[in-house]
């Protein structure tokens, strides 16, 4: 089949403008692929040739970017200095996606991260709101068998604007992800059964294989509500079921060779078994977060340590290398990697989070857990 006049072109512009640094011929020759299907190495490298330096420049042997943007990027510091280390956790104090365009390829071995994944939720308009007990997009329940409920985003208002620029949230993340994990790297991304598909379909077609879900098995308060404003009407009526899972969407950089000659060279390539006699799973049992965690680290989101930190020891299969969480919120993966002796990275966007992960992170690492 034969291609549009210029689509190669168009489709390395569109792939170099997203993820806003350089890459190798490699990755661009996989990213047209993925974009507009087959086309020879040869064609990628014709274009990248023929266009220099009119649209690409040439960065270094088998490294372009886009021409466009050289002035704003020249002489940029966009990571800095880590706002926080804490044992082998550094956190920054960052936008992820600028944070990630200026990392080293294969530098990172697996990531853990639960984003922002509704997007409206934690723009400073919704956040604020949310501190003051007004809601907005969140849902401030009422209270239920005598608990307050905790505020829950409404993702079932997300209209199809709203849905085709979390597709391009989570494309955006898996590119850049995608670079700067090693081959055979784990990536762990927590959603929930309404937008997991949007999130996997997009990850995917930034280059990310699919490797199935990691199901943390609670109950929720979400879903299982009776009809608004006609609830003793149709009282033996759920809305939509209630929630007794949430899906955490698995994916892999594709493998270097065979799983065994990624391992050696790697380190990664596959899950970390609990014990000899058991394989890692893909159901975890986990509970609410406990109130005590919740007061150390207020955060809309946060998961208990039990449960973080059975995943965050599975996602390095020998124990070995660097986890990421791209959206650390209050540092919570980053204490569970602590807990367990591993070496991690986070970043986060919103300072008042940072201020709070100063003080959780060491909070948490330190809490006692069951053995796994």
């Amino acid at each position: 089949m034969s291609l549009a006049p210029g689509s190669v072109r168009d489709s390395i512009v569109s792939y170099l403008s997203m993820i806003k640094t350089d890459a190798s011929v490699k990755d661009i020759q996989e990213a047209v692929r993925l974009s507009i299907g087959g086309v020879s190495p040869s064609s990628v490298r014709s274009y990248l040739n023929l266009n220099t330096p009119e649209i690409f420049v040439r960065v270094s042997r088998g490294r372009y970017r886009l021409r466009d943007g050289d002035s704003e990027r020249d002489g940029r510091q966009i990571t800095g200095q880590p706002v926080i280390e804490i044992g082998k956790s550094k956190l920054y104090h960052s936008d992820c996606f600028e944070w990630l365009a200026q990392q080293r390829d294969c530098s990172i071995h697996a990531v853990v991260t639960d984003p922002p994944y509704g997007l409206i939720e934690y723009t400073k308009k919704e956040q604020t709101k949310l501190q003051s007990g007004k809601g907005g997009i969140w849902r401030i329940p009422p209270a239920f068998d005598g608990h307050q409920r905790a505020p829950l985003p409404r993702f079932t208002v997300l209209g199809d604007e709203d849905r085709k620029a979390l597709y391009r949230f989570f494309k955006k993340l898996g590119a850049l992800v995608n670079r700067v994990v090693v081959p055979g790297g784990n990536i762990v991304v927590a959603s929930n059964p309404l937008l997991s598909h949007l999130v996997a379909s997009a990850m995917c077609e930034a280059g990310l294989e699919r490797r199935g879900s990691i199901v943390r098995l609670v109950q929720t308060m979400r879903g299982g509500d009776r009809p608004k404003n006609a609830h003793e009407e149709f009282s033996e009526v759920s809305v939509l079921p209630r929630s007794m899972w949430e899906p955490w969407v698995v994916f892999r950089k594709p493998l270097e060779g065979r799983v065994q000659d990624n391992l050696r060279k790697w380190k990664t390539g596959g899950f970390r078994r609990p014990s000899d006699e058991r394989p890692f799973g893909d159901v975890i049992k986990s509970s609410p977060t406990p109130k005590r965690e919740k007061k150390i680290a207020e955060h809309p989101s946060l998961k208990p340590q039990a449960f973080l930190r059975q995943l965050v020891r599975g996602v390095l299969p020998l124990g070995e290398g660097v986890v990421l969480d791209p959206f650390a919120g209050s540092g919570s993966t980053l204490a569970a990697a602590n807990a367990l002796g591993y070496e991690s990275i986070g970043v986060e966007l919103d300072q008042r989070y940072v201020d709070i992960a100063r003080n959780a992170m060491p909070e948490l690492s330190s809490i006692k857990i069951d053995p796994i």
